[in-house]
């Protein structure tokens, strides 16, 4: 066993990263809102989509292609289907045009048939008796990322989805690795997938930061440029519920980038669309999406674009982009706050209220940073809601501005369209003009925000926003100072 000590969580998970890794910068449009779906089926589909969230004014910075674009290719080949996805290059050029990233599945259990695999299969690069490919092997990573790097990168490609890397069905056991036995060396080889992508792309082009979805982890993987989410969900209140302490749980591991399938990725089929009811589990998911480290929604066989819900739902989630882009400067520095000094953006109660015995055993609620405090609504038709707001100097309501005394529950009003957030008193928050995707905000013009009650101060992070120049000084931080 290895004991990590602190005075602190913080200090905890600080030395953690020191040992096995710290955590990458990502590139700031990962930190806008994520547009998926099973699935997009062309390129022209998907050209179409963000077209659309452009019309409707609807925020949006990735646009995500899930499995199945391979086609006649094979199952798991890393290369588009020209019949579909026809010059593929062009079709990512027009969403680059469009102001939107573009990241794509990836598997590693590639059709050992095909013409891609070939090289593979001539390397005797799986394993034995076995359709994944053996990741262990420095000559695997360095394959699989050429490949990678000739059929997608190449092309356009930000971003990866790499899918299935526990891998799925527990698919080592009884088999012989590179390293050794599969039964021993099976929880590592999402680290190897993350490893080979992240290495090899950082190789390839150092101006493209690299951003890598994942839904399995291990001790060390933060340092590849990675983010979890919590896999095939269902979508009832409970499921829901889950996934906040699932997150806040995750993120003490010292894995500071997660999220979830907004929404659940098992939904309830065509109706959908039309029931109320999932409409405002869906509105409640996307609210508390807004304060996760990454906002993404994704469904399955669902067309999990806003204006599929209705003009409601549609402009709920409007309200919600809209806030998720204007906290941008205030997320952004929460992000360099990881890279340098080993913060946390999601936060457990525990972690800076360790003394509150009542804020301790209140599950639900969370910092977001170490200035906002958010309580997600987890029942449905709820009018009221208890919020306990730990101790200090006090806290502001986010939506009004009414001040509250800490160590002490209240009961606030809910509406649909608001997720219950307050700041805590002594706290500077910097926000951003609306925008429609992360390269369209400048800094040029800030509201401040400075809520009295305690001396405050925040260091506001910017950068060039797509390279790994900050690792060399190319960075400025502007402190802000009340008392």
């Amino acid at each position: 066993y290895t004991v990590f000590y602190g005075n602190n969580a913080d200090d905890v998970i600080t030395n953690y990263r020191q040992l096995s890794g710290n955590v990458p910068m990502l590139p700031k449009w990962a930190y806008g809102f994520w547009q998926c779906r099973e699935r997009y089926t062309s390129g022209e589909h998907l050209v179409k989509t963000v077209e659309e969230f452009r019309k409707r004014n609807l925020p949006l910075d990735v646009i995500v292609q899930d499995w199945q674009y391979w086609g006649k290719h094979g199952w798991g080949v890393p290369m588009f289907d020209e019949t579909n996805y026809p010059r593929p290059a062009e079709f990512i050029k027009k969403l680059h045009d469009l102001n939107a990233r573009f990241s794509i599945s990836v598997w590693e259990n590639l059709d050992k048939k095909s013409e891609v695999a070939k090289e593979y299969v001539n390397k005797n690069l799986y394993i034995p008796n076995s359709p994944w490919i053996d990741i262990y092997n420095l000559e695997t990573q360095k394959t699989h990322w050429n490949a990678l790097d000739k059929n997608l990168f190449k092309l356009g490609v930000d971003s990866w989805w790499m899918d299935a890397t526990e891998p799925e069905n527990d698919a080592l056991v009884g088999k012989q690795t590179y390293f050794g036995p599969g039964e021993f060396y099976r929880l590592t080889y999402p680290l190897f997938v993350s490893k080979a992508v992240y290495e090899g792309q950082r190789t390839a082009d150092p101006s493209k930061r690299v951003a890598i979805l994942t839904r399995s982890a291990y001790p060390g993987q933060q340092r590849f440029g990675t983010i979890n989410w919590s896999g095939d969900i269902g979508w009832n209140w409970d499921t829901y519920k889950r996934q906040i302490v699932a997150g806040l749980n995750f993120n003490m591991t010292g894995m500071p980038y997660w999220t979830t399938d907004i929404g659940g990725f098992f939904r309830p089929g065509r109706s959908q669309y039309t029931d109320v009811a999932y409409h405002e589990i869906l509105t409640r998911w996307f609210q508390w999406g807004v304060f996760n480290p990454v906002f993404r929604i994704h469904g399955y066989q669902s067309e999990t674009e806003p204006w599929k819900y209705g003009a409601e739902v549609e402009q709920n989630m409007r309200k919600m982009l809209n806030l998720r882009y204007r906290l941008m400067p205030y997320i952004y520095s929460a992000a360099w706050q990881i890279t340098s000094k080993g913060s946390t953006m999601m936060r457990p109660l525990v972690m800076d209220f360790p003394n509150d015995t009542a804020a301790i055993h209140t599950a639900y609620q969370y910092m977001f940073g170490k200035q906002m405090l958010v309580a997600p609504v987890i029942a449905p038709k709820l009018t009221e809601m208890s919020i306990y707001l730990p101790k200090s100097k006090g806290w502001f309501d986010f939506w009004t501005g009414q001040f509250y005394q800490g160590s002490q529950h209240i009961k606030t009003v809910i509406e649909l369209d608001k997720i219950p957030v307050y700041i805590k008193a002594g706290s500077i928050l910097p926000i951003a003009k609306a925008a429609q995707f992360t390269d369209e905000q400048h800094s040029d013009t800030l509201q401040v925000n400075v809520y009295k009650g305690d001396n405050s101060s925040f260091e506001l992070y910017e950068d060039e926003g797509d390279n790994y120049n900050y690792e060399k000084g190319k960075y400025t931080i502007i402190p802000f100072q009340w008392n």
